[in-house]
């Protein structure tokens, strides 16, 4: 297992089992990890029930909701301790991030630390949102880049791959926020510490079953954090394994 694939889930029964089938289709190489969150749906458990039918796949079971960020850090620690593991993505369960862009992924960490899925590369390339949710999203970039400096168009999204050197040199423990926040946060690190990053185009369209898990909690934490980074940054205590 080179590559594996660390998937956040709360609620995502309905889409976890095509998912898994649709990246297989592509791939039957890639590892899929699953971090539940303790689904009352029962995704944590059909997931355990496909994992004992194929090596391929793997859950990691959560007590509670207890946020992406947190989850996609115990994801990323799971997969630290396999040391075959050279390559690991974030990707979400409802299909917003389309598994046909995963070959063009593989090709690209060849060549680069961290790869980039980005909405906003080739104009705008995001599809069913509303556009009070575009505006917020495409807002919320243009905001983190002038604050921060950091050159990535999409510094929000969550389809991405690292090389496993960029992940053992994360403060993985230090690194407590959420939602966009989160990703804003692993990107300034990034690119602070002078990793190659790159951004390639994706098509991002909407989930078409289950529920958003955006909240007004997880917008204000991103509105301050830029600001947190930009200061670490400028007064010197920017946080370093």
């Amino acid at each position: 297992m080179e590559a594996l694939i660390v998937i956040p889930t709360y609620n995502e029964r309905e889409n976890i089992k095509e998912l898994v089938k649709s990246i297989h289709e592509l791939d039957r190489d890639l590892g899929i990890l699953v971090v539940d969150d303790n689904s009352p749906d029962g995704t944590g458990k059909f997931v355990e029930e496909l994992s004992g039918r194929d090596g391929r796949v793997h859950v990691l079971h959560r007590p509670e909701k207890l946020g992406l960020g947190s989850a996609y850090i115990a994801g990323f620690k799971w997969a630290l301790k396999n040391p075959d593991i050279k390559y690991v993505f974030e990707m979400d369960a409802d299909f917003s991030h389309d598994p046909r862009a995963l070959p063009e992924f593989l090709e690209e960490i060849k060549k680069a630390d961290v790869v980039l899925g980005s909405r906003y590369l080739d104009g705008i390339t995001v599809m069913n949102w509303p556009l009070s949710r575009l505006i917020l999203s495409v807002g919320a970039n243009i905001y983190t880049r002038i604050v921060t400096g950091m050159p990535i168009k999409d510094a929000t999204g969550g389809f991405k791959c690292f090389r496993r050197e960029v992940l053992e040199s994360l403060p993985l423990d230090e690194i407590k926020s959420d939602g966009y926040s989160f990703q804003i946060e692993v990107n300034f690190i990034v690119w602070k510490k002078g990793f190659k990053i790159k951004e390639i185009p994706i098509v991002f369209v909407d989930r078409t079953a289950g529920s958003s898990k955006m909240s007004r909690r997880i917008i204000w934490e991103a509105v301050f954090l830029v600001w947190k980074l930009r200061l670490e940054s400028i007064v010197g205590i920017f946080r370093r394994k």
